[in-house]
């Protein structure tokens, strides 16, 4: 199935300053610790500005991270409208084979909302400790470490209330969530791929792992924009969106100014609306006083810049009324928009085929066991070794070339081969320095999930 396209607009046509778009994208490209990877704008229902830097693009799945947290909400919304599940049931009452083991009376409380909001009772993370109880199963781990404090009365942001919920939805409808969101959410809104991560015990985990477009990002946030109808069909009960984007515990603990705002149900309030985000840099930022909704993908750090930069440049742009000659250079810029690649010194040595070992000081994965370049005259391949199995890919000096779901980029310098290694389905970039039989290797982030750089992609199945 083809997704229907979503209407295009240009800025002005619906109130916007292309001007002060424009001085976002500056910011999103200039700032410290900030790389953008895709954008999406969306005004009145209508896409104002959109662009992908090579070598990302429009159709290429990106990994979401803890904004997978919004779809699995999402997810929720159906089920309690289904009948599935509701807000106030216990999580242990939807895992009676765990009735005996769990004797905490606090965990025993522990509500579907509480999860939900974060409120479990924990005054930090549990994820580590949840494994430790049970390596092979999350949900129990989660029931057998008690609760700090009364469910539903302290905020900590926690993987295993999210994934204690996900896991729910699967049981409850014997599918996974991409199987139960195919019918309900991603064929209505015309999302064509999405893929979610499983763990050991083959559930997806809910709490991050799902890989979809930066256009399917926006297509969420208009959902939950119009209050959970679409193309006049009324998908999400209204009273589940209403109750998941006010506040239901405060968190004025954060240190960060918006996300210290409190939290819904799996979506962040903040200085100016709600939104869902992910590490690194994804963001479903829903403006309903503005009805705008702001996607982002990339690999950014800094997360409060990005938003700081949005409020800076983006809202006073939303008062208009713009012209359309500043459309028209947004354009001209949206359609160009790249990463850089590495510069080249054209006079250095050329390139021969060669080995390196990863260097004792390399920051990298310790998967890695050797580089190769392979080839001659102007056809270049990487070749990334993790024991038997090899990841390849076509390189080229001064450009970035891609290669199913690779993209490299190479330059020589100071006697050395330096490469850049994107991962396009994920945020994540590596770092080489190829010289005299070595490879110092480092990560610009490292990847919080993937054991191997061959899992750095979408888990089709």
């Amino acid at each position: 199935m083809t997704a229907a396209a979503l209407p295009l607009s240009s800025p002005s046509a619906e109130g916007v300053d292309a001007a002060g778009v424009d001085r976002f994208l500056d910011g999103l490209e200039s700032t410290a610790g900030v790389e953008p990877h895709g954008l999406v704008l969306l005004r009145h229902g209508r896409v104002v500005t959109q662009g992908w830097w090579a070598p990302y693009e429009a159709d290429r799945v990106h990994l979401l991270y803890s904004l997978s947290k919004s779809f699995t909400s999402t997810a929720v919304a159906f089920a309690v409208q289904e009948g599935l599940l509701a807000l106030d049931d216990t999580v242990l009452s939807h895992f009676p084979e765990l009735d005996a083991d769990v004797v905490d009376p606090r965990s025993r409380a522990v509500r579907v909302r509480d999860v939900l909001a974060m409120a479990s009772g924990h005054h930090a993370e549990t994820l580590g400790r949840a494994l430790e109880a049970d390596p092979a199963d999350v949900v129990r781990g989660f029931l057998l470490t008690p609760p700090d404090a009364e469910p539903g009365t302290v905020f900590a942001y926690n993987q295993p209330c999210t994934y204690a919920v996900a896991a729910i939805v699967q049981k409850a409808s014997g599918l996974s969530l991409t199987d139960y969101l195919r019918p309900r959410l991603f064929e209505p809104l015309g999302i064509d791929e999405a893929w979610w991560q499983r763990d050991d015990s083959g559930r997806q985990l809910g709490f991050s792992g799902l890989h979809a477009t930066t256009e399917a990002v926006a297509r969420l946030g208009q959902l939950w924009l119009q209050r959970g109808e679409w193309q006049g069909e009324q998908l999400l009960p209204e009273a589940y969106v209403t109750e998941a984007t006010r506040v239901q515990v405060e968190n004025p603990q954060e240190e960060n100014a918006d996300w210290s705002q409190g939290y819904g149900f799996q979506f962040w309030t903040a200085r100016h609306g709600y939104r869902g985000d992910g590490a690194f840099g994804q963001f479903c930022v829903v403006l309903p006083e503005h009805d705008v909704v702001l996607a982002l993908t990339g690999q950014s750090v800094d997360m409060q810049a990005v938003l700081d930069l949005a409020w800076e440049h983006l809202l006073p742009a939303l008062d208009g009324p713009g012209d359309p000659s500043a459309d028209e250079a947004l354009a001209r810029r949206t359609a160009g928009l790249a990463l850089p690649p590495l510069d080249d010194d054209a006079a250095a040595a050329p390139l021969v085929a060669s080995t390196w070992a990863p260097s004792s000081s390399s920051d990298g994965p310790a998967t890695l066991t050797g580089v190769e370049l392979a080839g001659e005259g102007s056809s270049w391949r990487l070749l990334l070794r993790e024991g038997d199995e090899v990841l390849t890919a076509d390189l080229a000096l001064g450009a970035w070339t891609v290669t199913d779901a690779l993209a490299v980029t190479a330059g020589r310098r100071d006697d050395a081969l330096h490469v850049d290694v994107a991962f396009v389905e994920t945020p994540h970039r590596l770092h080489l320095v190829l010289a005299d039989g070595a490879a110092d290797v480092r990560w610009e982030t490292p990847p919080l999930h993937a054991a191997t750089l061959a899992a750095l992609r979408a888990p089709r199945d």
